[in-house]
């Protein structure tokens, strides 16, 4: 197994006009493809070059900074991204629907909290939504760490991913972090995350 790095799945454009198409080509081409490129070089010529990034994650604390940021920040983009898509938003349905109902009281309820893990994530960081023992948990990291790495105070599988570093809000935002948030909602692709939830489920997450 080779770790490489995917084609983003829709156009820059295509987000617009919550996340803008010039934000999107830079956060990709230049932030996500870095952490690729460093975290491939890290791991160059060690076992960890074909070792899956859960496996790697898992045992997070034993490697170097390089290996943890850079794999963190390749591994989150890629979620993030295949966590959104042009013509969605909305609510969930079916299964997921059911289970943040049961957990957070409503929908209305979980978006509140969620956005205020994101709101209140110190400086640079991810907000979560994960399957922890077939239960779903909000989480929050500081800079491109993530709830499978052993270091995270909230473990679990991720199935939801929002990027709260300025770089994936800045140019449209500045430093109105909620309003962003509130802006990608309106991109969540909710089909997409209740086949993660299905997936996790699956797993035995």
């Amino acid at each position: 197994m080779s770790h490489v790095f995917p084609e983003l799945p829709y156009a820059y454009d295509s987000l617009e006009p919550y996340i803008d198409a010039k934000t999107m080509e830079v956060h990709y081409s230049k932030h996500h493809r870095t952490y690729y490129d460093k975290f491939i070089a890290a791991v160059k010529g060690t076992e960890l070059e074909s070792a899956p990034l859960e496996e790697i994650f898992a045992n997070i604390s034993k490697q170097a900074p390089a290996i943890r940021n850079n794999g963190g920040g390749f591994y989150n983009h890629v979620l993030y991204w295949n966590c959104m898509a042009p013509n969605t938003g909305g609510e969930p349905q079916g299964a997921l629907a059911q289970a943040i109902n049961e957990t957070f009281g409503s929908f209305d309820a979980f978006k509140e909290a969620f956005a205020q893990a994101a709101i209140n994530t110190f400086g640079s960081g991810f907000a979560w939504l994960v399957v922890k023992d077939g239960q779903l948990k909000i989480a929050s990291t500081s800079n491109q760490d993530n709830p499978l790495m052993d270091v995270a105070t909230v473990q679990g599988e991720p199935i939801l991913a929002l990027d709260v570093w300025e770089h994936a809000y800045y140019i449209s935002y500045q430093n109105r972090r909620p309003e962003y948030i509130d802006a990608w909602w309106n991109v969540v692709n909710w089909k997409a995350i209740d086949e993660f939830y299905a997936s996790a489920l699956e797993q035995g997450a």
